[in-house]
């Protein structure tokens, strides 16, 4: 009997760790040692396990409740509704190898990055693991997907269920923009997001629906013109004969480059959306707690590159932290270029793929009040809050690393979540929280040698090709240290206004180079009303009506027109040309006036003195600069050292740095 009433209560208690981790089962679907059991270092072999996890989610936990429509899903049975996400995983085959900790990646509009971004290779180490730092490291990758609309039949995504009242269906209006490159007669229902469809849409629901509107302008703050009914339509081009289509919009006499057009129409049946944001807290919860778990893991960090790291700025703000337990979900939280925003994904009808880029997907809930950590007041409208204010509460603050490029300043306000909201004074950050400025770097790094993009990318100045490796990898490592054993990271470095490093757009002082051409505008965020019910996750006005803007300030330059801020490459403090903070449109995909999305301008120094002065140059040129090569390369190497010193860069990575820079080096003098 005694051993009978041991085996029920372990059985109980297994059962609980399994559902208070909320993950009910996990199907592989494919189970594979990465490069045919090849070891990497301590943490010896790994391997790549995908699939499928299912999770369930009970109505009436308080931590479950911020999710919009959840009480409505048609698939809610005994108090619950399940979800499923696909999901890839790197795990050291031993797990006893590895060092405990897992990253966490919500993947970029289904797809994951992180891997091939911090070590080379594949996004999945299928092929080539190239330097393997995060494998040598025992480090655990995850990428789960989170997003219901992801395109793609490869993309990883979240499959959860549509919402009824009552049974009944419901309906709602949904809008979209977009600016091309080139004429177009129809385009497909979606965000295009440099040329591709970022996240499908839902489809129209009632074409003749007189709320169905197109229009066009010729920028984000221009007139709308209301292009007729009679000249567009909800169809498709098939075997050269236009066919009705829920999912394509097609305008007589075809869509013009360089225009922002815009549409809205009805649309019915939501996805319960919010639980991509359940998904990542209980997959964190069930790798620690669960001790039946694909990826057992004692300390969980979240990883997000864009969208990804608005995603997480937003998972925090709602209070997503907090597992069903009231235990903290994730440990720490690296959101990279995010900039001041969270996002479109806990709505009725949400549309996760929309962000907020210089000439599309503009006036979208993104960069919304409050940006702060800490709480702020709005001195418009009187609101107040902070982004960590639910984390504080729940008493489950993880540690946070906010990182930027120069683009983000410019092409995301991300000087607001560090100034106060009349644009006056800085704001004070947390003790958990780090801010850091990588400056001269793009939202993405160009390639190298610098070259200027191409179509939706098609900028008047070449790309910004610095490499963003070395940070990744020494915010990682810094990041575990501090969660593992307290080891505080680099004090956080950013603009301030107190310094002069941070001011209003007017104060800017660009150096006049001859041959460039300067934008009149920068990205801002705005008060935005999408009807009565929209905070509570109900948008009933398309497209919203738009306030007052908050301030915009962005980083103040030096003579040679780079910033004077941030955490700063050798290419900045030693520099062969500038790295403006903006790229403007190449006339040939129309709106040259405008900004290109995510790219900023490398714009080179001239060679010599007789060179810099037949073009009326004012900044000095290489030869003014530096004696020579060994001159160049022994600052050069200097300054990577002074940064290894700081911890802005790990001391395995210091000779790539100093190599790269012998590159830049040929490049620019030859």
């Amino acid at each position: 009997m005694r051993l009978f009433i041991r085996l029920f209560s372990f059985l109980l208690l297994l059962s609980a760790l399994t559902v208070s981790a909320r993950v009910v089962r996990v199907e592989i679907a494919s189970h594979q040692d990465v490069l045919n059991g090849k070891t990497f270092g301590e943490a010896g072999a790994y391997e790549r396990l995908t699939g499928r996890i299912y999770f369930s989610l009970p109505v009436a936990n308080p931590h479950n409740q911020p999710i919009v429509d959840l009480n409505n899903a048609v698939n809610l049975k005994n108090g619950e509704v399940e979800f499923s996400a696909t999901f890839m995983a790197l795990r050291p085959k031993d797990s006893h190898k590895g060092n405990g900790t897992l990253l966490l990646e919500n993947p970029n509009r289904g797809r994951s990055r992180i891997v091939a971004v911090v070590d080379g290779g594949d996004w999945d180490a299928a092929h080539d693991a190239g330097d393997a730092w995060l494998l040598r490291n025992g480090f655990t990758v995850v990428s789960l997907g989170w997003q219901w609309d992801a395109s793609g039949d490869d993309a990883l995504r979240l499959d959860a269920p549509v919402a009824k009242e009552n049974g009944k269906i419901i309906t709602g209006l949904l809008r979209g923009d977009f600016m091309l490159t080139k004429e177009t007669p129809e385009v497909p229902l979606g965000h295009l997001i440099l040329g591709a469809i970022g996240g499908s849409e839902y489809p129209v629901a009632a074409p003749d629906d007189p709320r169905n509107t197109l229009t066009v302008r010729d920028s984000r703050e221009s007139t709308r013109t209301v292009i007729p009914r009679s000249e567009w339509q909800f169809a498709h081009t098939v075997d050269g004969k236009l066919t009705p289509s829920n999912r394509h919009l097609h305008l007589s006499g075809g869509f013009q480059a360089g225009k922002i057009y815009e549409y809205v129409y009805a649309v019915a049946d939501p996805v319960v959306a919010g639980g991509g944001f359940a998904v990542v807290r209980d997959f964190a919860a069930y790798a620690k707690h669960a001790p039946d778990a694909i990826t057992p893991a004692a300390r969980v960090y979240g990883e997000g590159i864009s969208q990804n790291g608005r995603f997480l700025r937003d998972f925090l703000y709602q209070g997503f932290n907090a597992d069903e337990e009231g235990r903290i979900a994730l440990d720490g939280v690296l959101a990279h270029v995010a900039g001041a925003g969270r996002g479109s994904f806990n709505y009725r009808f949400a549309q996760p793929s929309r962000d907020a880029q210089p000439t599309s997907a503009v006036f979208f809930p993104t960069d919304i009040f409050p940006f702060t950590d800490q709480p702020e007041k709005d001195p418009v409208t009187g609101e107040s809050g902070g982004l960590l204010d639910r984390a504080a509460a729940d008493k489950v603050l993880p540690k946070i690393f906010f990182s930027n490029t120069s683009f983000e300043y410019w092409g995301r306000v991300a000087a607001l979540i560090h100034t106060t909201a009349d644009g006056k004074q800085d704001m004070p950050i947390s003790g958990n929280v780090r801010i850091y400025h990588f400056t001269g770097h793009q939202h993405f790094p160009g390639p190298f040698p610098p070259a200027r993009g191409q179509d939706y990318l098609a900028g008047q100045q070449r790309q910004s090709a610095l490499p963003i490796r070395c940070f990744w990898r020494a915010m990682i490592a810094n990041m575990d240290a501090w969660v593992r054993n307290g080891t505080l990271p680099p004090a956080s470095s950013y603009p301030k206004i107190s310094d002069g490093t941070l001011v209003p757009l007017g104060a800017y002082a660009f150096p006049k180079i001859p041959g460039v051409n300067q934008p009149h505008e920068a990205s801002a965020a705005y008060r935005l009303d999408y009807g009565p019910r929209w905070h509570e996750g109900i948008l009933s006005i398309q497209p919203p009506k738009v306030g007052e803007a908050f301030p915009l300030l962005v980083p103040q330059v030096d003579a040679d027109g780079n910033e004077r801020d941030g955490v700063r490459l050798p290419e900045i403090t030693v520099p062969l040309g500038t790295y403006a903070s903006w790229n403007l449109r190449d006339p040939s995909i129309g709106a040259p006036d405008q900004r290109v999305a995510f790219e900023i301008s490398y714009i080179p120094f001239a060679k010599t003195a007789a060179e810099r002065e037949k073009s009326a140059d004012p900044r000095k040129s290489i030869e003014e600069r530096y004696a020579g090569h060994d001159d160049y390369m022994s600052r050069f190497t200097k300054a990577t050292g002074e940064l290894v010193q700081q911890r802005w860069i790990l001391p395995e990575d210091r000779e790539a740095v100093i190599q790269r820079g012998e590159q830049e080096w040929i490049e620019a003098t030859k």
